[in-house]
């Protein structure tokens, strides 16, 4: 282990200025990257050296910057054709209100592990589940944990910013750690499910400010249609493991994203749809170059080896610096894919030294990462808030539910390690 140019109290004293600028609505990159500046002066760095690891932790976040640009190709696609739409309304048609619940946090699992960000998958399914919610009787707090459980279960298993960061940071296969959370994403989605049950049965005290449910698309595609892009992401980042040839998601996920439309009949609006797209995936594009600003500090300070020892007066084996790191530093930015990010470049190394297996590593502290990333200093709580016209009030007391579906999903994950190894 390297010999830190930066204190452990500086590195944190510089996440917590990032932390209150954000809580303050300052723009996250730039309060991030002030806060790894303070956070480099105040470890004892002078100014060279914490520009210098500044730039570096930045410089390790391209490769997952330029496989999420490229990704916005598919999110428009997937938006502006109306296929994420109709992947959800197909699920919650076949099966029906009778089983709402689990209709409409499937139809949010399956959208987000497509390649939708999470709360772009919710604010997608949001029109058809206050439908179905209205005719089934269905409160709508029941219905938005409904879709943010699904869209927490299909995050860790989906060829998210968040995914691309934590493979790019312990250098595996894309796939490999999507299919590493299968379990725990399906476990996660019971208690999603049984969560949801239980909320509709008690809390029916809330109405959405919503009046009228509607698609956002005049036409929808059909089911095939809607299927092909996404079917063809996963065949080729399959190849891989397969037969041992290598399309890197650079390649795959705009693939995708051009067969969707192609197959849609709107090659006409390819230029449009993929410029829809990058403005969706820009803004966590130059997050991402924030973060990696506060993953060079954090990365060059003390902080890696006071996190083993105090694992250690704990008793905790070195193993669970991967699902506590995930949890903390995303509960820090509240956003899964800041928090994962800082937590994989810094923690990565630490954890294959000790023999953890990086897959199992990467899973675990991708789990952690879903905890607490919907706290309200971040996006995603206002996005799903706003989703199904829901009071900031009413979005609070629902949150420790959501995070009982992350904690799900965390513990399933560290228990898979500690069975199979």
């Amino acid at each position: 282990m390297t010999e830190a140019v930066f204190s452990t109290w500086g590195a944190l004293a510089g996440l917590a200025v990032a932390i209150v600028l954000i809580v303050r609505k300052a723009t996250p990159a730039y309060a991030l990257v002030l806060g790894a500046l303070v956070g480099g002066l105040l470890g004892g760095g002078g100014l060279s050296e914490t520009v210098a690891a500044m730039i570096s932790g930045t410089q390790s976040m391209m490769p997952s910057v330029l496989r999420i640009l490229a990704s916005g190709v598919l999110v428009g696609a997937l938006v502006k054709t109306g296929s994420a739409a109709k992947i959800a309304d197909a699920v919650v048609a076949r099966l029906g209100t009778r089983f709402a619940l689990a209709a409409v946090a499937l139809a949010t699992l399956i959208v987000t592990a497509v390649g939708v960000f999470v709360d772009i998958a919710v604010i997608t399914v949001a029109p058809v589940a206050l439908a179905v919610g209205r005719k089934a009787g269905i409160p709508v707090p029941a219905l938005l944990l409904a879709m943010i459980g699904g869209g927490k279960a299909g995050n860790v298993i989906s060829p998210n910013p968040n995914t691309i960061a934590v493979a790019e940071a312990f250098h595996l296969d894309l796939t490999s750690v999507m299919a590493a959370n299968l379990l725990p994403a399906a476990c996660a989605f019971a208690v999603t499910v049984a969560l949801s049950a239980w909320l509709a049965k008690r809390w029916t005290n809330c109405a959405s400010s919503l009046s009228e449910a509607s698609s956002g698309a005049a036409e929808l595609p059909s089911a095939v249609q809607a299927a092909s892009g996404p079917l063809v992401v996963i065949a080729l980042l399959a190849l891989r493991p397969v037969c041992g040839v290598t399309v890197d998601p650079l390649v795959a996920l705009p693939a995708g994203g051009l067969v969707s439309i192609l197959v849609c009949g709107h090659w006409r609006q390819t230029v449009e749809y993929s410029e829809f797209g990058l403005s969706k995936v820009i803004g966590v594009s130059v997050l991402l170059i924030g973060t990696g600003t506060v993953a060079g500090i954090v990365k060059a300070s003390g902080l890696n080896a006071d996190m083993i020892r105090l694992l250690g007066a704990c008793h905790l084996p070195v193993f669970a610096l991967a699902p506590v790191s995930g949890l903390l530093l995303s509960g820090a930015t509240a956003s899964t894919t800041a928090g994962v990010t800082i937590a994989a470049q810094t923690f990565s190394g630490t954890l294959l030294s000790a023999g953890v297996p990086a897959t199992a590593a990467a899973a675990m502290l991708h789990a952690g990462g879903t905890v607490f990333d919907a706290l309200p200093h971040g996006s995603f709580f206002h996005a799903t808030a706003g989703a199904v016209g829901m009071s900031v009030k009413d979005r609070l007391r629902l949150f420790p539910f959501g995070e009982m579906v992350g904690a799900t999903t965390t513990a399933v994950s560290t228990l898979l390690y500690m069975i199979v190894g």
